[in-house]
């Protein structure tokens, strides 16, 4: 018996432990949802004839000519205005990728990997949409908030809830882990 409670024992500390971990993966998604939702970016022609506004998701939010930009005709302005919308959709791609990884970490190379296909379809280098990003302006830092209470899944993705053990059976290491949480509540 003292084997198998050693071994119950070690697979609850486990258990544990990875509940831990998904806690401090987690804890930011709260924030990082506001900053994402909070996320703008802006681009403006070379001229400063139009100015584009996105948000989240390369949404665009605002577009803006001005008279001499309007005054340039249809196909110019046409063209000023899909490479102006690139590089808004483009900062806002960029910046949505660095606010990801500040939240859940570098494993994944997010902010490289958003970098070397925008340089491939921009035709441009990886150095300079990494300098872009630096010129861009900082999003402030979110108050630190306690998401301990909030659900991470929908209600759809929430496991099923236990089965019942038959009455009277289980091992003596299942009746101890049932009597020792029906202790903590």
């Amino acid at each position: 018996m003292s084997a198998e409670f050693d071994q119950l024992v070690t697979e609850f500390e486990r258990f544990q432990a990875s509940i831990r971990n998904v806690d401090d993966r987690f804890a930011g998604v709260g924030a990082m949802r506001q900053e994402l939702t909070e996320l703008r970016a802006s681009a403006s022609s070379p001229d400063g004839g139009v100015t584009v506004v996105t948000g989240p998701g390369g949404a665009v939010l605002d577009v803006k000519f001005t008279d001499a930009a309007l005054a340039k005709g249809p196909q110019a302005l046409s063209a000023t205005l899909l490479t102006t919308l690139r590089e808004a959709v483009g900062e806002a791609a960029r910046r949505q990728a660095v606010i990801v990884q500040e939240h859940m970490g570098d494993g994944l190379g997010l902010v490289d990997q958003v970098l070397e296909t925008q340089a491939v379809a921009f035709g441009t280098s990886v150095e300079e949409l990494r300098s872009k990003l630096a010129e861009a302006p900082a999003s402030p830092a979110p108050p630190a908030e306690d998401f301990s209470e909030e659900r991470v899944l929908r209600q759809s993705d929430a496991p099923p809830p236990p089965q019942a053990p038959p009455a009277g059976g289980g091992s003596a290491g299942d009746r101890f882990l049932r009597n020792l949480f029906d202790e903590e509540d």
